[in-house]
């Protein structure tokens, strides 16, 4: 079996649960929000279907979780044009495109203020974290 797929069977409950909340109680390690998008995003079935955060498993209901590949991480660098008001060895003075998001996130893993830092600068110090690298002030 795949180490990211856990089947299992409900046993007898005391009172009826959503799913969700069933869910939250199996695996304690994941918050219920990120348990609501696994369902949402068909990554939770059924007896083989697909169900909402409001269903309520039935005793002998077979349930199969398959936790997705964790998303990549690595910033990469791209050539944007940027509109450069200052540098030196210390700091670097953009001004950002209205229109430009600053740090890569889901949904937005290139375009970034960043994936353009990266490849003008070559790195950037780590002071926000991996993922979110080099910035340190909007003005």
């Amino acid at each position: 079996m795949d180490p990211a797929r856990r089947e299992f069977v409900v046993e007898s409950q005391v009172e009826p649960v959503r799913i969700d909340r069933y869910l939250a109680e199996v695996f304690p390690e994941l918050s219920r929000s990120r348990i609501q998008r696994l369902i949402r995003d068909r990554w939770v079935t059924v007896d083989g279907e697909g169900v909402r955060n409001n269903f309520v498993p039935a005793q002998g209901a077979r349930i199969s979780v398959t936790l997705p590949p964790a998303e990549p991480t690595a910033i990469v660098p791209e050539d944007i044009p940027l509109d450069i008001l200052y540098e030196d060895d210390e700091m670097l003075v953009v001004n950002k495109a209205a229109d430009m998001v600053v740090h890569p996130a889901r949904g937005n893993r290139t375009g970034t203020l960043v994936n353009a830092l990266l490849h003008h600068c070559g790195e950037l110090p780590t002071l926000g974290g991996e993922g979110r690298p080099g910035i340190v002030h909007r003005l």
